[in-house]
């Protein structure tokens, strides 16, 4: 899937997960774009979502006129990293790197400056990468973080500037849909960032070198060196090692130490010293060495990742819309199985189960309710999920204190014992809570925040549910967020 088909994709995720829905996109859209997808769309799995978006766009897109127009606009053109580079080369044109004073000061020009932070940056890009290499964080980078918010601020995605007022009843999933692409097209963004950045540093030394020749085709300039610290013996021990590839390299040999002592200036005397051309040819090819060479190699290693990524780019696989539509592509129904914890739930409850549960997961679901499995008992007759399913929901009372001992032994236990690529989460039901304290709000609030922590510590989101009064309208937003990070297998 190249990244133009992503962000259809996306758009249309954005349409048909928001909450309240939008009015213009509803059931029968949905249907008649998955249909004709079924019937045009080979059996790749990427290939289907991509045509599906592409039907619904027929639709949509007429619909939607902001939408339609951003996904017309292009986010990228590689112009701008030659942009980039020219201005980044006039820079270091124009910027006087030796001094108006005609003299170089061999031991504090700021082109050594220059050097320095492109080593700090070498620095901090390996460590970068071994960090990566070795902890795997899950977290976007620094760069990428930094690459949202440009995007954010600069790309005017929809939402971003927009209001409710501005752009009609279709906020909500404008607004989701530039969060969803900004974090998706992160990775790519970052790469893409590289590439600027790592040009147009490699252009900047390269106008830095000019400069020098260019000033030195008219201007006579004399090398010496002055230090309050330094011997001569160290100053020209310290550039000989600095120089000494640049030495190899050209030929051009370093003077010995006592020709080095015969270039020590007296700070304020504009005379003596040597003629600069020699230095400025070892400076301007450790530039090259060091900067210039280094950088463009970054730069083009940068621009083939992000063509790679642009032309590859990888939807999550795990995202609970997407793997609603692979389902719908192999002919599969949801199969959800709940598994009750030391209160049965009533039948009216049962039926409020299956109508929150079939319009978030697709049409056909079939729901199934096994035993409850009684306080303290978890052990002895461990808890399992059918055979097929595809989701396993935890149901707990609000009311209970959650504890890990026994809520949560249950919890990891029938995600240990799930089918694979069934996920676990966990749904609480606060009809009976509601029922017994009425609407004391802070109490209420108390015993989520106590039920979040308890989530938390099995790395998913409880799914608060009133199944005397559901909201329907609420939960496909709360059920997406927890099948995100279901529970743990522990």
């Amino acid at each position: 899937m190249n990244e133009d088909n992503a962000r259809a994709v996306t758009l249309l995720e954005a349409f048909e997960t928001a909450q309240p829905a939008p009015a213009n996109w509803g059931d029968d859209d949905r249907a008649w774009a998955t249909r004709l997808a079924i019937e045009d769309a080979p059996p790749d799995a990427e290939a289907f979502v991509a045509r599906r978006a592409a039907h619904a766009l027929q639709r949509l897109a007429p619909r939607e006129p902001l939408a339609a127009s951003w996904l017309a606009r292009r986010l990228w053109e590689w112009r701008w990293v030659g942009w980039a580079m020219c201005a980044a080369w006039l820079i270091g044109v124009l910027a006087d790197s030796i001094g108006s004073s005609q003299r170089i000061n061999l031991l504090a020009p700021p082109l050594w400056a220059v050097l320095a932070w492109n080593a700090l940056v070498y620095a901090l890009l390996l460590g970068h990468a071994l960090a990566r290499l070795l902890l795997r964080p899950t977290r976007p980078g620094a760069l990428q973080r930094l690459t949202q918010r440009v995007l954010r601020l600069g790309r005017r995605l929809p939402g971003a500037g927009a209001t409710s007022a501005s752009i009609g009843g279709s906020a909500r999933p404008l607004q989701a849909f530039a969060a969803l692409w900004l974090r998706r097209s992160a990775p790519l963004s970052a790469a893409r960032a590289s590439t600027v950045l790592h040009a147009a540093s490699a252009a900047l030394a390269f106008g830095l070198i000019s400069g020098l020749y260019l000033r030195g085709l008219a201007l006579d300039y004399r090398a010496g060196w002055e230090s309050t610290f330094l011997g001569a013996a160290t100053a020209h021990d310290a550039l000989a090692l600095l120089l000494a590839p640049a030495a190899a390299l050209s030929g051009i040999a370093l003077p010995d130490a006592a020709t080095f002592e015969a270039l020590r200036a007296v700070h304020g005397d504009a005379g003596g010293g040597a003629s600069a051309a020699p230095w400025i040819h070892l400076l301007a090819l450790t530039l090259a060495l060091f900067v210039v060479l280094p950088r463009g190699v970054l730069a083009v290693a940068s621009a083939l990742r992000a063509r790679w990524l642009a032309r590859h780019f990888a939807l999550p696989a795990d995202d609970p819309y997407i793997e609603r539509l692979l389902r719908q592509q192999r002919g599969d129904v949801p199969q959800v199985a709940v598994l009750p914890y030391a209160s049965t739930p009533l039948p009216q409850a049962v039926l409020a189960l299956q109508a929150l549960f079939a319009p978030a997961l697709g049409d056909g679901t079939q729901l199934r309710v096994l035993p409850t499995t009684a306080f303290g008992a978890e052990d002895e007759a461990p808890a399992a999920p059918p055979p097929g399913s595809t989701l396993a929901i935890a149901l707990f009372d609000l009311a209970a204190t959650p504890e890990a001992e026994s809520q949560g032994r249950f919890a990891q236990q029938i995600a240990r014992t799930a089918p694979a690529g069934a996920a676990t989460i966990l749904a609480v039901d606060e009809a009976g809570f509601r029922a017994r304290f009425g609407a004391d709000a802070t109490r209420l609030a108390q015993r989520r925040d106590a039920w979040c922590a308890f989530g938390d510590s099995l790395g998913t989101l409880p799914v608060f549910v009133d199944l005397a009064a559901p909201d329907i309208a609420a939960l496909p937003r709360a059920l997406e967020l927890a099948m995100r990070s279901p529970v743990a297998k522990g």
